[in-house]
């Protein structure tokens, strides 16, 4: 059977959040970012090892504006990673930043992320004033505003200002572009914010901040796609967002290929393989699926690179998640039990939803008395966030789900 879809309009946030993952690094000259350290780090998902190279990257490079925000990305994605957000796209089947309460970082951390932002600005600001088609400086001045759209939504929730950034960031990429229409990595700005805006409803685009923008949904896709083909500093970010794109459009077979081209090409970072999980489970290709999981536990027992430090507890939450889906009751009561009896080793992000997914798994079973707890645990991990207004509900209202009685692809 396969796996239904739950998605959800593209909102206003969902500007903020997309914008700040469209990363134009690297320095003016196009070079494969992967000649760096730094981003080899980063594309595997070891952002203490990618910081400490943007650090010594800045320490030679200290006037270079896209210096700092190499080092902003590692410090913010690496906050990301340490809350579970990169992953819950995964692990929920809807946009993370929309379903979560905002999380918490060190004095130091902010610090950190927040002085980078602005070093790069003031860099960046007085590159424009010497030459205003400075195609560096516009670079840096596109990155360093999505960067801080991202944070600010992310962590202090501050609306506003964070779409005053998300809008900043296009418009220095359109400069940009005007100054050399040859410059495709630079596209890859344009065409999120084409996608995103042509997807919201009509309402939202006559908010002023869109300055009349409609958006074309199609276009954003062409213009993604050749960044992906033929871009050369962005061209595994359009992969990344193509790949996630099509999952919510509902064409995930596309983005099979994308990820299995990540898989190969960033083989320490979990999460492409995970995120092949979900993309044949939404496809209808449950056996598929279970394979890539398997093979992924098997990494991890046998402590490969990138994968030992993934917790029996998060894997056994992904088969229980996509079994509830199957409709394999008894075995995502299993693997979700397994999931919940250590929590503590999971993000909160995915504990919580750890523990919403077995009350309606319980529900489903007709054993509201037992998954009167499971919800209990899942509203109290985050008040605040949809699913534990969500899991609230379920407490004096049984989660209902007509079942088809199938298992397997169909």
């Amino acid at each position: 059977m396969k796996k239904p879809m739950r998605t959800r309009p593209l909102s206003l946030a969902l500007i903020v959040c997309l914008i700040g993952l469209a990363r134009l690094a690297a320095a003016a000259q196009l070079v494969d970012p992967l000649t760096q350290p730094g981003w080899q780090h980063f594309y595997n998902n070891e952002f203490d090892a990618a910081v400490a190279d943007f650090q010594k990257e800045i320490a030679t490079r200290p006037d270079d504006p896209e210096a700092w925000d190499h080092l902003a990305q590692a410090v913010l994605y690496r906050e990301m990673d340490r809350n579970g957000a990169l992953e819950s796209q995964l692990v929920s089947g809807t946009n993370p930043f929309l379903r979560r309460a905002k999380f918490n970082v060190s004095p130091q951390v902010r610090t950190e992320f927040l002085v980078s932002i602005q070093k790069a600005i003031t860099l960046a600001e007085a590159e424009l004033a010497r030459n205003p088609k400075d195609t560096h400086a516009l670079y840096a001045m596109s990155v360093a505003h999505g960067l801080r759209a991202n944070y600010l939504f992310l962590v202090e929730k501050a609306w506003i200002d964070a779409l005053h950034d998300a809008t900043a960031s296009p418009k220095y990429s359109t400069r940009l572009l005007e100054a050399d229409p040859t410059f495709i990595d630079a596209n890859i700005v344009q065409g999120l914010h084409n996608y995103i805006v042509g997807s919201l409803p009509f309402y939202m685009r006559m908010f002023g901040f869109l300055d009349g923008f409609k958006g074309d949904r199609e276009l954003g896709l062409r213009q993604l796609q050749l960044v992906a083909e033929k871009g050369v500093l962005s061209k595994y970010d359009a992969r990344i967002l193509l790949a996630a794109i099509y999952r919510r459009d509902r064409r995930s077979q596309e983005a099979i290929p994308l990820l299995k081209g990540l898989t190969e090409q960033f083989p320490r970072n979990y999460l492409f393989r995970l995120e092949q999980v979900q993309m044949y489970s939404d496809v209808g290709n449950k056996a598929a699926a279970l394979a890539i999981l398997a093979d992924v536990e098997r990494m991890r027992r046998e402590g490969q690179p990138g994968y030992k430090q993934l917790s029996q507890e998060k894997l056994s939450y992904i088969r229980g998640n996509l079994l509830f889906w199957y409709e394999d009751l008894a075995g995502a009561v299993t693997n979700l039990r397994e999931a919940t009896a250590h929590a503590e080793q999971l993000d909160l992000a995915t504990a919580q939803l750890a523990w919403f997914r077995l009350g309606q798994t319980l529900d489903l079973m007709n054993r509201h008395t037992e998954a009167v707890p499971a919800y209990r645990e899942a509203a109290q991990i985050a008040v605040q966030s949809d699913i534990g207004a969500e899991a609230k509900n379920y407490i004096s209202n049984p989660y209902h789900r007509k079942l088809t009685h199938r298992s397997g692809p169909g």
